[in-house]
């Protein structure tokens, strides 16, 4: 679920798709008001007893209290305002070797005590078929703890007029720079989230997130082609300041081709941009398919890093936990068993990390009271870890879990969810115009697209917003329908070059599809801009055969 969910839950429909996952509809006043600490804590403490006294030995509670605003305009109108709030107890217990859940918004003592002992009755039916008893990664309780998305401006307290109208013109600037038809949209999300476990953690977290998509689509009314291109923000976890543009965020991409953002956002010009550039798309030449050196922006590769590296290393994946849903992995045990399995080139090193600020998936401790933190899961090429729970660490061999656990709702069961999964800038000084001159025969790929990878996430096709011929060293003409095909090793072990750390930056997703139920988390994925030799193009406006 990428462009995909977000172009399902966008435009007119987007009050009636968004209410029954997100919860009841709100005036806007309502989102400043808070839940008090101390009724958290009695609710918690009231499903801990009750699950104890039922018979579980080990009981979590998650209060949780979800807000969300989003605002959606076409051209110079306002489409949607939407203020939604949800908000109940989710309780999870191991009773005779098993789990149980169970979920209410009855937050009541009596509601929340019912709850607990309703996943204890869970469990011991779930015991009955399960053969094996699950094993919870030791886990020291950390007592009463607070963390919060660091943020300086609370997007909750910006009015929406405000907001509205910087959307419309947003939308004027796109549409005075060629665009034929402008969208933009702002999603904004508070999640304040109260953990506690029979474990001795009381933990309270208060966590911010913004996104602002944009789509401009230019008509040739002669001939009736149209193209489009969408920003090049991406979704933060941050306050509303992202929007408070500093000249020192904006970066050149490789020949001045368009300008690229990090910590900050100009929304008007990026948004002039898509006007202009969907405009220059529909004078572009088509691509000669072939092998061609690609240089790819972070604005790009961070959804290939998240196709073919974030989740065929979910370790829930690769146990085949997933197989009836979103599918397998290639990368089995056995691989990582033998330590020597090249994933990628010498050069690609690639971490997992809940703890990089502005991140989507920046949290102080997850849904199972796990402190977060980083750890390698592809060193100099070599694949050399997953991503675990606590139920899962004993599997690697760790004694503890790599704190990945999340649900996306109070009403819904936490389970392995991807960390931000991304590749470290090279340790070579190296920017993409030097980048550039190394290449004869290439082309730059600015931004994200469609996307196809099968179910072991082995073979790919990925597209892009922006493509740009690389001839002899030098950024030539813009190009148009362009996808690259690989098999996720050879595509890493293609890695050639990595810029440094000044051009690193982070893309992400919102909406992260998993599970059955489905659930939808946040993540993001940095890179710096990387090139990959002797990839295969095709042309994706020819016919085959």
């Amino acid at each position: 679920m990428e462009r995909r969910a977000f172009l399902n839950i966008s435009g007119l429909a987007l009050g009636t798709m968004l209410l029954p996952a997100f919860g009841r509809a709100i005036a806007a006043e309502e989102l400043l008001q808070p839940m008090a600490l101390r009724f958290k804590k009695m609710l918690a403490d009231t499903a801990l007893t009750a699950a104890t006294q039922a018979g579980a030995s080990y009981c979590d509670v998650r209060v949780g209290r979800y807000l969300n605003q989003f605002i959606t305009t076409r051209d110079l109108n306002i489409e949607n305002v939407t203020n939604t709030e949800s908000a109940g107890v989710g309780v999870r217990v191991i009773a005779n070797g098993a789990y149980g859940f169970a979920a209410t918004n009855d937050m009541s003592p009596d509601g929340v005590a019912g709850a607990a002992r309703q996943a204890v009755a869970i469990a011991r039916a779930n015991a009955r078929l399960q053969t094996e008893s699950v094993q919870l990664a030791p886990v020291k309780g950390v007592g009463e703890v607070a963390w919060a998305t660091p943020y300086k401006k609370d997007w909750r307290t910006v009015p929406i007029k405000e907001k509205a109208e910087l959307l419309i013109a947003a939308n004027k600037a796109g549409m005075d720079g060629g665009a034929s038809f402008m969208q933009s949209l702002l999603f904004q999300v508070n999640q304040q989230k109260y953990f506690a476990s029979t474990d001795g953690s009381y933990i309270d977290q208060d966590l911010h997130r913004l996104w602002m998509p944009v789509f401009a689509t230019a008509v040739d009314k002669t001939s009736n082609k149209f193209r489009s291109r969408q920003g090049l923000s991406s979704p933060v976890g941050m306050g509303y300041e992202y929007l408070d543009a500093r000249p020192e965020d904006k970066v050149k991409a490789a020949g001045g081709v368009c300008t690229l953002y990090r910590n900050s956002y100009d929304l008007i010009e990026d948004a002039r941009a898509c006007g202009q550039q969907a405009r220059q798309k529909l004078g572009a030449k088509s691509v000669e398919p072939g092998k061609y050196d690609l240089v790819l922006s972070p604005e790009h590769l961070w959804l290939t890093i998240h196709e073919s590296v974030g989740h065929p290393t979910e370790l829930d994946r690769v146990l085949g936990y997933e197989a009836n849903f979103a599918g397998t992995s290639f990368a089995t045990l056995d691989k990582w068993q033998s330590k020597k399995f090249k994933y990628g080139s010498d050069i690609v090193n690639i971490v997992a990390d809940k703890t990089t600020p502005g991140s989507l998936a920046n949290v102080g401790y997850d849904d199972e009271g796990v402190k977060c933190k980083r750890w390698d899961i592809i060193k100099d090429g070599m694949l050399v870890n997953y991503q675990a729970t606590r139920d899962q660490a004993h599997i690697l061999g760790e004694k503890e879990s790599h704190g990945c656990s999340y649900a996306d709702n109070w009403s819904s069961v936490q389970f392995q969810r991807m960390p931000n999964v991304s590749l470290q800038a090279g340790k070579k000084k190296l920017t993409p115009d030097e980048m550039v001159k190394d290449v004869k025969k290439g082309i730059y790929i600015v931004g994200d697209g469609s996307f196809s990878i099968d179910q072991q996430r082995y073979n790919f096709q990925f597209g892009g917003q922006l493509y740009y011929e690389i001839k002899n060293g030098k950024i030539g003409a813009q190009l148009e329908d362009v996808a690259y095909q690989s098999n996720t090793q050879e595509f890493w072990n293609a890695c050639s070059a990595i810029c440094d750390e000044r051009d690193w930056r982070m893309g992400g997703s919102f909406f992260d599809g998993k599970g059955q139920p489905s659930q939808v988390s946040v993540v993001s994925h940095g890179a710096s801009t990387a090139r990959f030799n002797g990839i295969n193009v095709i042309n994706t406006a020819r016919k085959i055969g």
